[in-house]
């Protein structure tokens, strides 16, 4: 299924822009959330079908999207996707996909040359994709006047020195050679790490466990707050017992662990909870529950 949905909300003084590129049915559900087990998927299935789970196919349902933040005077992307014509032998999903989040950018008024920022919130194949584009037979920074903000851990982790990611998947090579290394042949990566300030009303902070420099953006702007916590969540089944972490976690106790105390300060913040990957409304203010956490509001985005 393709959505054409372009939808924003405004938070303080930051337009917040969801551009989804993608729908779907994404990976099994018992597969996705490994600890999660076939029966809380069906217990839950009254609040996470249609939209996060398909139970007469099992399959969960998942969004590939980026977020274009207007803040300050500059346009922010938060990730950028998959791409087009990537190789991705390791994930048939992502593999030699056709994406066009250029001209979905385009649609809401974003040419590549108006990016000033890009966060990448982690080294995986489907939040770097559109970092780079094809031409003559390479690959150049797709937005040619943006700084991309790139987590230290993740370029260590995932680049030549560590042997892309230990060589443990095809993939991590393939990614950061046409997403990342073209941008850093450009002169346009910023490495960070612990905390980075974007203006007043944005800021990066380190949130390890999913990758080692997977990181989460705050928004805090004219007392509203926002956090894009890029993979910290796969599916709201997380939020019941936030232990649980996606079959894609390279360090699952240490992403349970971050992902708890993201979500306690969402609760108690009312910070609007942006994971990267929600269907239907694509973000969400919880409240605690037990030892969890539960669904307060799905967010008010208007259609642009």
């Amino acid at each position: 299924m393709i959505t054409e949905n372009v939808q924003s909300i405004v938070l303080g003084d930051v337009e917040v822009v969801r551009v989804v590129e993608w729908s779907g049915p994404f990976a099994p559900a018992a597969y996705l959330v490994p600890q999660a087990g076939e029966q809380t998927w069906a217990d839950n299935e009254e609040w996470l079908a249609p939209h996060h789970f398909a139970p007469d196919t099992g399959m969960a349902n998942a969004a590939l999207q980026t977020w274009v933040l207007r803040s300050g005077g500059r346009t922010v992307l938060v990730d950028t996707g998959v791409g087009a014509g990537r190789e991705r032998p390791d994930t048939p999903h992502f593999h030699m996909r056709k994406g066009d989040l250029p001209a979905r950018l385009a649609a809401v008024g974003v040419r590549p040359q108006d990016v000033d920022v890009v966060v990448v919130t982690h080294v995986h194949a489907d939040h770097v994709g559109w970092n780079t584009t094809g031409v003559d037979g390479g690959w150049v920074p797709t937005f040619p006047n943006a700084r991309y903000l790139l987590p230290a851990a993740d370029d260590a982790y995932f680049g030549p020195g560590n042997a892309y990611g230990g060589g443990a998947r095809r993939d991590d090579q393939l990614v950061y050679e046409d997403s990342v290394a073209p941008v850093h042949r450009a002169g346009q990566v910023d490495l960070w790490e612990g905390t980075r300030r974007i203006d007043a009303n944005l800021t990066l902070e380190a949130a390890p466990g999913h990758t080692p420099g997977s990181a989460v953006l705050r928004l805090d702007s004219g007392g509203e707050r926002a956090v894009f916590v890029g993979d910290l969540l796969h599916s709201p089944v997380q939020l019941l017992r936030p232990a649980r972490s996606s079959c894609f976690c390279l360090d699952p106790r240490q992403a349970a662990a971050t992902r708890h105390r993201i979500l306690e300060r969402a609760a108690d913040a009312r910070e609007l909870l942006v994971p990267a990957h929600f269907a239907g409304a694509g973000a969400l203010e919880v409240r605690r529950e037990g030892t969890g956490f539960g669904v307060e509001r799905w967010a008010p985005f208007a259609a642009v």
